[in-house]
């Protein structure tokens, strides 16, 4: 009889523990049901959003933004190299030959150059730098000298940028075998107008002093139709200025942009995962 009562009482025992394990254990999982739900994404989670939305949309724009500029890029580089064609009679169809080489014939008049700069000198489209072992400053910085050029059988006067020389050799007294005389072949690259760049001085037409290629007041000063070529480095002249300079070469750091941005997008991406989402504590 006694042995029955006591595993009665221990029946009983354990039915209470097991009861009051469950209930614990009930309470512990609705506090945590409820700490979970409450850790809902609020306005301020979603204006957060914006950020890796933000940086990749940016990314994605400059993926495009370099598939563009590679274009143009090789657009400019079939231009340059194809075969020289004739000055077309019509000015207006000039705007549409930038960068295409031209052929003319005619004569210099050397006493009316203009002078830009200064220039750095330039090399296959890059500046030649003066702290090469084998250059000094003076060597690398000067004008390009802009002569006016009478087509040969046309009643039409270009513009040409005969090329670079160096700020010692502005003065044409110091280059006479420079200063070609008679009726010549050429070849130019069209170049258009350039608006003044930012932070560039104004030109000073009546001191003959010229920062940028302004051809309005160019031709005002020269008297020659609104036709620019820069001269190729195959028409140099012996002791004249240096041909050639035409920079074609565009910024291409497209590729570092993508980079940034998309490792922007993907770092502050997985911290909004993180912290809206899996609740760590950042």
């Amino acid at each position: 009889m006694s042995s029955i009562l006591h595993f009665s009482q221990r029946t009983l025992k354990l039915g209470l523990k097991l009861r009051a394990n469950f209930q614990n254990a009930s309470r512990n999982y609705s506090k945590t049901f409820k700490i979970n739900k409450q850790k809902e994404i609020g306005p301020l989670g979603w204006f957060l959003l914006v950020i890796p939305s933000s940086t990749f949309a940016l990314g994605t724009w400059q993926v495009q933004r370099k598939r563009w500029k590679e274009s143009l890029i090789a657009e400019l580089e079939k231009r340059t190299n194809a075969t020289a064609v004739e000055l077309p009679q019509s000015i207006d169809e000039i705007s549409e030959l930038e960068f295409y080489p031209i052929h003319i014939r005619g004569e210099f008049d050397h006493s009316k150059e203009l002078y830009i700069g200064p220039r750095s000198l330039l090399h296959h489209g890059d500046a030649v730098s003066s702290s090469s072992l084998f250059t000094k400053q003076s060597n690398t910085q000067g004008y390009l000298v802009i002569t006016p050029f009478k087509l040969e059988n046309r009643d039409t006067t270009v513009l040409v940028n005969r090329g670079w020389v160096s700020t010692k050799n502005k003065d044409p007294a110091t280059r006479p075998l420079g200063q070609i005389k008679g009726v010549i072949d050429l070849v130019g690259v069209v170049r258009l107008h350039e608006n003044r760049p930012q932070f560039v001085p104004a030109n000073k037409p009546l001191a003959n002093v010229w920062f940028y290629r302004d051809l309005n007041q160019m031709c005002d000063v020269t008297g020659a139709d609104p036709i620019f070529l820069d001269a190729v480095d195959t028409c140099d002249v012996k002791g004249g200025p240096i041909g050639g300079q035409t920079r074609i070469a565009l910024r291409n750091e497209h590729l570092s942009y993508i980079i940034t941005w998309f490792s922007l997008s993907a770092m502050t991406g997985f911290m909004w995962f993180s912290y809206f989402i899996k609740g760590v504590k950042l």
